[in-house]
């Protein structure tokens, strides 16, 4: 039985039901069975758990979990305490530092509290075979995922997406443009980050943006306990 957030089961059950998951989910089992795989079956849909269909105010999508023990937590680009931060989220926090003067260390990256306030950490696969990164693309994960961004295209308003890097800014073509707000960027990672994401400024303009709809903005704090 999966585990869902009432307001995104309600959005994403014509999924489940889809032939496409039922294949899906029989992958999952086998794969399961042969090779360890994160992030745990129980934070599989955490992005989701953590942050329900209203309350969405921005995006960030990455594109799978990460593949090494201890790491993936169901949030992409977070990271649970106590584990060494990657380097595109040591970028990210550098960048945050810098857009809005803050002091984050670059050693803790557990980002439950944005999820908490509205930030959809989404990776487009949910699921990844041990030490192989990309192992469980094009197996029915981006149809899912892609179908969770036209639901928000299409039924909310007012949402700031921030897409960073080549695989992120492709799903600009599921986001309605007249109804949401994109935020583009390369992606933080070492071979990219000084092409364009350091100074960016996402953090900043996604306050924004949200502040003149009269929302709150995020507080992009990593909090350490």
């Amino acid at each position: 039985m999966i585990q869902l957030e009432p307001s995104w089961l309600k959005v994403l059950q014509p999924e489940f039901d889809a032939p496409y998951f039922q294949q899906l989910r029989s992958f999952l089992v086998q794969e399961r069975s042969q090779y360890v795989c994160f992030p745990k079956g129980s934070l599989i849909f955490e992005a989701f758990n953590r942050t329900p269909f209203n309350q969405v105010k921005a995006v960030i999508i990455g594109q799978d979990p990460y593949h090494e023990p201890g790491q993936a937590e169901g949030l992409c680009f977070s990271v649970p305490k106590g584990v060494a931060v990657p380097p595109s989220l040591v970028n990210i926090i550098k960048e945050i530092n810098a857009d809005l003067g803050m002091q984050l260390s670059p050693q803790y990256g557990h980002l439950s509290h944005w999820a908490d306030q509205g930030v959809l950490l989404l990776n487009a696969t949910l699921t990844v075979r041990a030490h192989q990164a990309g192992s469980h693309q094009n197996k029915g994960w981006e149809q899912f995922t892609d179908a969770a961004i036209r639901a928000l295209s299409c039924q909310r308003q007012g949402i700031v997406f921030m897409l960073w890097g080549s695989y992120a800014i492709r799903k600009k073509e599921l986001i309605d443009t007249s109804r949401h707000f994109i935020l583009t960027a390369p992606h933080p990672s070492p071979l990219s980050a000084y092409r364009g994401f350091f100074g960016c400024k996402h953090f900043s303009q996604c306050n924004a943006l949200l502040q003149q709809q009269g929302m709150s903005g995020i507080d992009w704090n990593i909090p350490l306990d």
